[in-house]
């Protein structure tokens, strides 16, 4: 129920109350109405969402196939939706979690820095990479849509798929894509990279860490990283660098493959 539904809700149960009748899930309506008016209702289910997920994952071994983040999405959506509470409510309770991801973006420079000997001997392959990975994924993804005849719009949209969201934005809208359609792309690009990342690389027999790592970050930019970290440290400052300088090269070749699938007609 919504929550204004459930004051309603709880108003009538009130006034049943009051007049010596019993109304049946009355008591969990009103701490519902409560709990539902507090910004820490929705900050709580965030964090606890998540730890039970990380759990899960723990208990399946690590599998790649549990990973918190979509398992934790999917339980908050459906808690959402079974309780017909909008999304502007739920920020408003979540947002310090917003408000920490930048906070752990900036914190990737400690690793950064115990890491950057490794980072620097591979400046060259890393470069080399980032072209080829942002240039692979735009004109892949294109490129099938492309191929079942998708309008235009959806084709452009999903481009910038694997940048951080406000990059992909900005690119979509740029190109001529729907930003919106972008941003929600981006969204299901992270967590299916950070999913599919492990027993994809291992199928392909890709064995070293940073490679791994780098892949990841270039691929699945934070939801991916965030994954890398789980392996080593490693394999996550590397996946941070990917997505970090896949902002930059993607801005710059993202709109040149955009053209190239333009001229195809």
């Amino acid at each position: 129920m919504s929550l204004a539904a459930a004051a309603l809700a709880a108003s009538a149960a009130s006034a049943a109350g009051a007049a010596g009748l019993r109304v049946p899930g009355a008591s969990f309506t009103r701490l519902w109405v409560y709990l539902g008016t507090s910004p820490l209702l929705w900050l709580t289910l965030t964090v606890t969402a998540y730890a039970l997920a990380v759990r899960l994952q723990r208990r399946l071994g690590g599998s790649p196939f549990a990973n918190p983040v979509p398992v934790a999405v999917i339980v908050i959506v459906a808690v959402l939706m079974l309780s017909g509470t909008p999304y502007r409510s739920y920020f408003d309770g979540a947002q310090f979690v917003h408000f920490l991801l930048g906070t752990a973006t900036v914190a990737l420079a400690v690793p950064l820095r115990r890491q950057w000997p490794a980072v620097r001997a591979a400046l060259g392959p890393l470069a080399l990479a980032l072209v080829a990975g942002n240039l692979a994924g735009a004109l892949v993804a294109m490129g099938v849509l492309k191929a079942f005849g998708a309008p235009a719009a959806l084709v452009l949209s999903v481009a910038p798929k694997s940048v951080t969201a406000p990059v992909a934005m900005a690119i979509a809208e740029r190109i001529g894509g729907v930003p919106e359609l972008t941003a929600a792309l981006v969204v299901l690009t992270g967590m299916l990279g950070a999913t599919m990342a492990t027993p994809l690389l291992n199928a392909l027999r890709i064995r070293d860490v940073a490679a791994r790592g780098l892949g990841t970050g270039i691929a699945a930019h934070g939801i991916g990283t965030a994954r890398a970290f789980q392996i080593s440290e490693v394999a996550g400052t590397f996946a941070g660098v990917g997505m970090a300088a896949s902002t930059v090269a993607a801005s710059l070749l993202v709109p040149l493959a955009a053209r190239w699938v333009a001229a195809l007609g």
